[in-house]
């Protein structure tokens, strides 16, 4: 697939709130008529057990890795735009941790390229999240 020279138009980890409509309104492209929006939240349970908040705390390399997975995506996929903008440190119940999106010609190319961005993301990027449970007890989840 080739690569537009803007097809990565948005790569962030931030430590405050992050924003779904700044994440839209860069992959927006005049020749997409499909746009596609992963948003992932904090919930209140997970495996069974009470989630209070979590922390998340990446490596110095997370956001490089992010701009690796972002280019990757948009060269194996019909994707023209793509964006990522995962949350670090602090975080409740029901805040966004991370929304990515995927502009496409139709919404089937645009559906494929967001599930691929957000599924590769997991995967690659050296982020992790320390959970605190109701219990009082915590974990860490995807440590190496």
């Amino acid at each position: 697939m080739s690569v537009h020279h803007d097809a990565v138009a948005l790569v962030a980890l931030r430590d405050d709130r992050v924003s779904v409509d700044e994440v839209l309104d860069a992959v927006r492209h005049p020749s997409c008529g499909g746009v596609a929006l992963f948003v992932g939240v904090v919930r209140d349970r997970d495996h069974g057990d009470g989630v209070e908040a979590l922390d998340y705390e990446a490596h110095p390399a997370a956001l490089e890795a992010m701009v690796r997975t972002c280019q990757a995506v948009a060269e194996r996929t019909d994707a023209v735009r793509v964006a990522a903008v995962h949350r670090v440190g602090a975080l409740r119940v029901g805040d966004l941790a991370v929304v990515v999106a995927a502009a496409a010609p139709h919404r089937a190319q645009a559906f494929d390229a967001c599930r691929d961005l957000i599924d590769t993301l997991k995967t690659e990027t050296p982020i992790w999240k320390h959970q605190h449970l109701a219990d009082g007890s915590s974990e860490w989840v995807g440590t190496p």
